[in-house]
């Protein structure tokens, strides 16, 4: 049948389609497709990708619309309603809590089969899990005593690691290691987690450590090296900063020496994170400058000494200011590095990156700046990210990717209008420019606006 369609192309006219999307300019990463091409769409997969006429159940005109992969976002630390629909409206057809993960995984995944706008999947976390074990007093995210204070018994150690281990049998996509914020976990701890990992061939997302870059990166890739593990570092423009060159010239040479190293980057010069988490430890006897670089989402004031020492105690997300433009065009342009939101928001308040990561990059850095190619940003946000997990999750290795058979997970959206809209004063707001956005072949948003009550996502697990 698949050799008459390449001869005849036009029997594809008699085939009838649940969606077609004709006429859109269509961006497949995988094979380099950049054409006038139309969409054929039957049940959760893409049918039929031609120059021919298609007739389908639904009719969608796309002309002057890019149809893309959905964007698959590797680092999304909200994983509710809410959050979910800042991402579909961002082009995310996918997002993954990998860097902090969870901690029980099954619990996890099952207060969100069959409820999701989009899918959804996690690593066994090992701050969770230290959380857990260690009996730390965080009730968000990050640990804020026990858990980052103290080093571990060689009992808790046992217990965090039959934790993580249960995560892992349980399908977690790998493992998530927050070192920066359990700074009194010791390298042996940290290395013993690697050699979990390994026995079950996953990757490590890291965190590293807080101080010296080289330092830091020498630890975990070291450790990724010694394990024989595949080892991904978020957020590398926030973790490096002024170091980000440096720090891409060493993944750049480890991966060069055949060792599996991936990195990321959102498009922002601020990074988020909680005031009371370890990353502030020491913070009260920094100049007085210092605390000018920290924003409270909440009121969007400026913080100084005073201000920075009662918001720690009361606990909360604060953003920092610690990076420049010419430095996020240099990371985001770089061959190997992911685009990934890290993305925060509960009631409207958060971080920009929640909501407008992807149409940032596609208005601002492709469109308005140059810095990098659309299909380049494309691939960052799509066929890299799968290929980072299809060796142990089957699923990945049908999305990313526009072609016949591979799951219709789609972001059409306006490369001329396409950005984002949400600020630290008011992170609440939608993306402009997405028309249309596609779960497993379902709606989510349509003609620019959320489809109330559709719940397509499928939890993404590793085999």
């Amino acid at each position: 049948m698949r050799l008459l369609l390449l001869l005849f192309p036009s029997l594809l006219v008699a085939q009838n389609y649940d969606v077609v999307l004709r006429g859109g300019r269509v961006m497949d990463p995988e094979s380099g497709l950049d054409a006038i091409r139309n969409v054929g769409i039957r049940g959760t997969k893409i049918a039929a990708i031609s120059t021919a006429q298609l007739r389908g159940r639904i009719d969608i005109d796309a002309t002057g619309l890019v149809v893309a992969p959905g964007f698959i976002d590797l680092h999304q630390h909200s994983q509710t309603p809410e959050a979910y629909r800042y991402k579909a409206m961002d082009g995310v057809t996918t997002a993954l809590e990998l860097e902090v993960g969870v901690s029980p995984v099954s619990d996890w995944y099952a207060a969100r089969e069959g409820k999701s706008l989009i899918n959804f999947g996690a690593s066994s976390g090992h701050i969770p899990a230290r959380m857990a074990v260690m009996h730390d007093s965080g009730t968000t995210l990050l640990p804020r005593d026990a858990a980052m204070n103290r080093p571990a018994t060689p009992e808790e150690q046992r217990l965090i690691e039959a934790a993580v281990q249960k995560g892992l049998d349980e399908g977690a996509l790998g493992m998530g290691l927050g070192i920066a914020y359990t700074p009194t976990a010791g390298v042996d701890e940290v290395l013993s987690l690697f050699y979990l990992a390994a026995k079950f061939k996953r990757p490590v997302f890291v965190h590293m450590r807080a101080g010296n870059v080289v330092t830091s990166l020498q630890e975990v890739i070291t450790d990724a090296a010694a394990a024989s593990v595949p080892l991904h570092i978020v957020h590398l423009n926030s973790a490096a900063t002024v170091q980000t060159p440096q720090a891409l010239r060493i993944i750049d040479g480890a991966r060069t020496s055949g060792l599996d190293v991936t990195t990321e980057a959102y498009p922002y010069t601020a990074s988020m994170t909680e005031i009371t988490s370890a990353a502030y430890s020491g913070w009260e006897n920094r100049p007085p400058e210092d605390f000018a670089r920290l924003l409270w989402p909440p009121t969007g004031e400026r913080l100084t000494r005073e201000s920075f020492e009662r918001y720690r105690r009361q606990g909360g997300f604060v953003a920092q200011f610690g990076n420049t433009e010419e430095m996020l065009k240099m990371v985001l342009a770089h061959p190997s590095v992911m685009v990934a939101s890290d993305g925060i928001i509960e009631n409207r308040i958060g971080h920009p990156r929640a909501a407008g990561t992807y149409a940032r990059v596609l208005g601002k850095y492709v469109r308005d700046d140059k810095a990098l190619p659309l299909m380049d940003a494309i691939s960052k946000s799509s066929l890299m990210p799968a290929r980072r997990l299809e060796r142990m999750s089957p699923q990945m290795r049908q999305k990313g990717r526009l072609k016949v058979g591979a799951d219709a997970d789609i972001s059409v959206f306006d490369s001329n209008l396409v950005i984002d809209r949400a600020t630290f004063q008011n992170a609440g707001q939608y993306s402009a420019g997405f028309r249309y956005v596609l779960v497993e072949g379902t709606f989510v948003v349509r003609g620019g606006k959320l489809q109330e009550g559709a719940a397509p996502g499928q939890a993404v697990r590793a085999r």
